[in-house]
């Protein structure tokens, strides 16, 4: 680290949104271009700790501080391969990850955090746009076939690392296109789908075998799944959403996020020229249960679809502006995001609890009753006198997701699953049923890309290591080799 007083000089800085009334007429992604010579005094901020406790607070082990240090050096093609070292996503990453690497930053105890997560998105894109990220396929193959069921990003984790260390690696996903929620639940204003079609064109080229339109359990058999494959890694995600059974909850015009944003996304990329009718959020009133990112991801598309009001309801209290000292550093930080979903508009309710759904008399919905809740004792309780109504034509059901699909392709394996409705495995990502392994959201649960990712990196070790009795798989290709 040259300038060891950097975090001194100069305060953190991240790009500019666009402008809310012209970004919320189109899809792109908000953020502004952002100027090398800013980004390189960001990184200049990194302190290179002694203990840099953002690689304890990256689920991949991002080797933060080397990057950092090489942007600021201006060597960007080493800094893309130190992050490639351990994260073969980054521009996934460095666009949808909450960034707990910046909440455990040593600078963010009494300053503001370094902005690694910029740093890590402008490090990718210089090396696509410099034509860094070429295919590594492997020299040699090991004659063993891997098939990877779900294509979301645990499973191309998985598939990657798998197909780099010489397997013969076979991709399954039920839906039309790969990429699971990065495809299909994941708005463009916050992830263009170029990226991942460009990622998925790399792993093509280096041989990754990709099958959509397959539903593995019902088109593909498990006994034909086992009897092709000397692996079958799980990587289906937690897919059930969380419903809301209450009264009036028949009614039409009530959905679960993923049937919401699947169709919006389907029109962007081209599928659909416009959503389905009761799908369109145009001219009505929407209310988004579930102040999380899947409920901002509504949010956001709500706006672009032109809206007339839209409410988001929290049953949670309205956490504090700063970071709350029952989460002191450098855990997870407990305090208010406003994400850019929220600058665009929109009301944001707290404390509150759905009662009912309401309903016209064809039978749609056309409004909702609340009441306002308070903690005790562990659970919320109603605040009495506090009812009241609100409008909505369209209400999305954001509360998150209870766990993988059981019926079909678990059912068939016969894995057990632990206490939360997850696939079980061991400290090898193998579970019950020798050879199969599972990996993300479907074995861990709801989480954060940054696991997915880890996951299927570990996952495709215990796999190499099983099948080829080589317990480190092949390390990628550096710039100094390439050179």
């Amino acid at each position: 680290m040259a300038d060891p007083r950097g975090f001194l000089k100069a305060g953190r800085e991240l790009p500019k949104r666009r402008p809310v009334d012209i970004r919320i007429r189109d899809w792109k992604e908000v953020y502004e271009p952002f100027a090398v010579d800013h980004l390189q005094t960001q990184a200049a901020r990194c302190m290179d700790c002694g203990i840099p406790f953002c690689h304890n607070g990256c689920p991949l082990g991002n080797l933060i501080p080397e990057w950092n240090d090489l942007v600021r050096r201006d060597d960007w093609k080493m800094a893309s391969d130190r992050l490639h070292a351990t994260n073969n996503f980054p521009e996934f990453t460095g666009r949808l990850c909450p960034a707990p690497c910046e909440a455990a930053c040593v600078l963010g105890i009494n300053s503001d955090a370094v902005t690694i997560k910029q740093i890590e998105v402008e490090i990718v894109d210089r090396a696509w746009a410099e034509g860094w990220l070429e295919p590594q396929p492997p020299q040699t193959r090991t004659g063993k076939k891997v098939a990877v069921v779900g294509s979301g990003p645990a499973g191309l984790a998985a598939a990657q690392q798998l197909t780099r260390a010489g397997h013969e690696v076979v991709v399954y996903e039920r839906a039309d296109r790969i990429g699971g929620l990065l495809r299909y639940g994941i708005p463009q204003f916050k992830m263009e789908k170029r990226h991942l079609d460009r990622r998925l064109a790399q792993m093509t080229a280096e041989g990754t075998v990709f099958r959509t339109g397959v539903d593995v359990g019902v088109d593909l058999t498990v006994r034909e799944l086992r009897d092709e494959y000397d692996a079958v890694v799980l990587a289906g995600g937690s897919t059930v959403g969380r419903d809301l059974p209450i009264p009036g909850r028949e009614h039409r015009g009530i959905y679960l996020a993923m049937e919401y944003l699947e169709p919006a996304n389907r029109v962007q990329q081209g599928d659909l020229e416009h959503p389905p009718e009761h799908l369109d959020a145009a001219d009505l009133d929407v209310v988004i249960i579930g102040g999380g990112d899947t409920g901002a991801d509504c949010l956001g598309t709500a706006h672009r679809q032109g809206a007339r009001s839209v409410t988001q309801l929290e049953i949670m209290p309205q956490p504090p502006q700063q970071r709350d000292p029952s989460t002191p550093w450098p855990l997870w930080p407990l305090m208010l995001r406003t994400s850019s979903a929220h600058e665009e508009g929109g009301e944001r309710i707290f404390a509150v609890q759905t009662q009912q759904f309401t309903a016209d008399a064809s039978g749609r919905v056309s409004g909702l009753t609340l009441i306002e809740v308070e903690s005790r004792d562990g659970a919320f309780m109603p605040v009495e006198g506090t009812e009241r109504s609100v409008p909505a034509q369209l209400v999305l059901l954001a509360m998150g997701f209870t766990g993988p699909q059981r019926e079909g392709l678990l059912e068939q394996l016969g894995v057990e699953l632990d206490g939360r409705g997850n696939v079980a495995r061991d400290a090898r990502y193998e579970s019950s049923v020798p050879g199969v392994y599972v990996c993300g959201d479907m074995g861990r649960g709801q989480s954060l890309i940054v696991w997915a990712i880890a996951e299927g990196r570990s996952a495709a070790a215990a796999v190499h290591e099983a099948l080829s009795g080589r317990a480190t798989l092949p390390a990628p290709l550096t710039a100094a080799a390439s050179r």
